[in-house]
């Protein structure tokens, strides 16, 4: 029986013959972003707003497809400067369109600066985008036992409740599939899966992360 077959379902090994979930796929780049990033706790607002405006640009895409975007993404998008992008107008708006580094998508690129002044709003009544993301951190009862490939869910309760409230507040592209993967993403849940190398990681920083308020 080879190595691989004897993997637990869901873990793969990766170029440094490291076990991982199994969707990098063996691409330096995206094992590079499992490894660094993903499931990681985050709470600097500039980065969740990124997270949150590139999640919403992936919608009908792949993460892979932005990610090796994502360079092109901050350069276009002031770094995703909160206070800058809500400043956007009409003339950013035919620059954003006309930059084939990026998704010339016009709903997107619209709705990435309401997300912003929407940001700007939500910053200034519950303190920062920060502490008001991680009150949504899903309870120990909504999570599974176990984490392993058949557990991970593309929504939750949570992940509902958060894209219903984020709406409310005058957000768009951000259903509730599109908010789990943010989640996923800024370490609000650690979603690698049981034999990753990196799940035990991810659960220390989490476990020592002092929560903002």
């Amino acid at each position: 029986m080879s190595l691989s077959s004897s993997l637990p379902d869901g873990i793969a090994l990766g170029l440094d013959g490291r076990p991982r979930c199994w969707w990098p796929g063996g691409l330096p780049e995206y094992e590079a972003y499992h490894d660094n990033e993903w499931g990681r706790p985050v709470v600097e607002d500039r980065r969740l707003f990124e997270k949150l405006c590139l999640e919403g640009f992936q919608s009908g895409l792949s993460w892979l497809t932005i990610l090796r975007k994502r360079e092109n993404f901050r350069k276009a998008f002031a770094n995703f400067e909160i206070a800058e992008v809500a400043r956007f107008d009409e003339a950013d708006v035919a620059r954003l369109l006309a930059d084939t580094g990026i998704v010339r998508h016009r709903g997107k690129i619209a709705s990435t600066i309401n997300n912003a002044r929407r940001a700007l709003e939500l910053i200034e009544t519950e303190g920062s985008l920060a502490a008001y993301v991680w009150r949504f951190e899903p309870p120990a009862s909504e999570r599974p036992a176990s984490v392993i490939r058949g557990s991970i869910a593309s929504t939750s309760p949570t992940s509902i409740r958060l894209s219903k409230d984020l709406k409310k507040r005058g957000w768009s592209f951000v259903g509730p599939t599109t908010v789990y993967a943010f989640m996923q993403a800024m370490g609000l849940v650690n979603d690698h899966i049981e034999g990753c190398t990196c799940r035990a990681e991810a659960e220390d920083l989490r476990a020592r992360l002092v929560r903002p308020v």
